[in-house]
């Protein structure tokens, strides 16, 4: 069976949904970088920031004002901000702490910042969701599509899938971030995989 490629069905998607609205979850502006500047071609993008994962409010702040800033230099989107509320992720994720990086503790974490992505969406009648987590190599872009999809079919919001990591995506995002000076952060931002990086190290 072959791989489903991604990116290709969000380009198809895009070249018919010219000046459509999309409402995009950002984890970061670094990861957000190369995701807007292919996005902002075709579609009016604003940015939703909700990540209740992040470990501390100051990582949660530090990295909201950089997205800001990205945003304010760039005028690639608009910005629509959630408050800090790490009591969703810890919900999310109880009884799932010890689960491998990568695994249905991450997979929970998707389905709360994405289904929290689509109800916005809906509230704001955009025409699709989408997410900027899948421009990282390190993230499954085929199960955070799955569960885009399985969410758009539950709030009736259309997902725009994406393997942003395409087409030297990664790379983009990281040169992008390099020329905009972004801060530029070494774990995902959960307690967990800062608790995994010192292990490592």
């Amino acid at each position: 069976m072959n791989a489903v490629n991604f990116d290709a069905l969000m380009q198809r998607e895009l070249a018919a949904a010219e000046g459509a609205r999309v409402l995009l979850h950002s984890c970061c502006a670094p990861c957000s970088s190369y995701c807007l500047t292919e996005l902002a071609k075709r579609v009016r993008v604003t940015v939703f920031y909700y990540n209740p994962n992040l470990d501390s409010r100051e990582e949660y702040e530090k990295r909201k004002q950089e997205q800001l800033r990205f945003l304010a230099e760039t005028g690639l989107a608009d910005f629509l901000d959630c408050d800090y509320a790490p009591e969703d992720f810890a919900a999310a994720a109880r009884g799932y702490e010890d689960a491998p990086e990568g695994g249905a503790r991450c997979e929970r974490c998707f389905s709360l910042r994405l289904s929290r992505t689509a109800q916005a969406a809906k509230e704001g009648r955009f025409d699709y969701f989408a997410t900027t987590l899948t421009v990282s190599p390190l993230k499954n872009a085929a199960l955070i599509n799955s569960v885009g999809g399985r969410i758009a079919e539950e709030c009736g919001v259309k997902w725009l899938p994406s393997d942003f990591k395409k087409r030297g995506g990664y790379q983009a995002s990281v040169a992008l971030a390099r020329e905009y000076g972004l801060y530029r952060q070494n774990y995902c931002g959960c307690a967990y995989s800062r608790r995994r990086l010192t292990e490592e190290t």
